[in-house]
């Protein structure tokens, strides 16, 4: 079985943050007069999201994930502008692998993840929502990932 490696997609996270950003400068500038209390909280909103946006952009980074069924483990790397973070997580450890979901179809705003089930009870979402993984928008495609995963795991 070769090793499986998955990277998330930086490019559409620093677009998302940017709009936060420019969104947020504009609101500020339209309701900068504070004329009454519709215009105090539209520049309220407009600093949230200024503030919300810049922070998107400053921790915008590459979460890189490798399954290795050879030596039983998933790493998980999340390399920032403040350096590298690496979580490992052996195949020992899953009891269960799910479908996680975000969104709303209404909105056509969705976004699937796999949902592991560790042996102390904690969840953690692989191929998380809001990193851009490509295909993490169809279910079918995380349909795909379970069951592969699954099979590296009995494996």
């Amino acid at each position: 079985m070769n090793i499986w490696t998955a990277q998330s997609n930086p490019t559409k996270q620093t677009l998302a943050a940017g709009f936060l950003t420019a969104m947020g400068g504009v609101l500020l500038f339209a309701f900068r007069h504070f004329s009454n209390i519709n215009t105090k909280a539209g520049f309220l909103l407009g600093l949230f999201l200024l503030v919300l946006g810049v922070w998107g952009l400053l921790a915008t980074g590459t979460q890189t994930i490798t399954i290795d069924p050879k030596r039983r483990r998933i790493t998980v790397a999340d390399t920032t502008r403040f350096g590298t973070k690496e979580r490992v997580i052996r195949f020992d450890e899953i009891t269960h692998v799910g479908i996680g979901y975000l969104g709303k179809k209404s909105n056509f705003v969705e976004w699937y993840y796999l949902s592991l089930t560790l042996r102390d009870g904690k969840r953690y979402a692989l191929f998380a929502p809001g990193r851009f993984y490509d295909g993490a928008s169809n279910r079918a495609n995380v349909e795909g990932w379970r069951d592969r995963l699954e099979g590296f795991l009995r494996g």
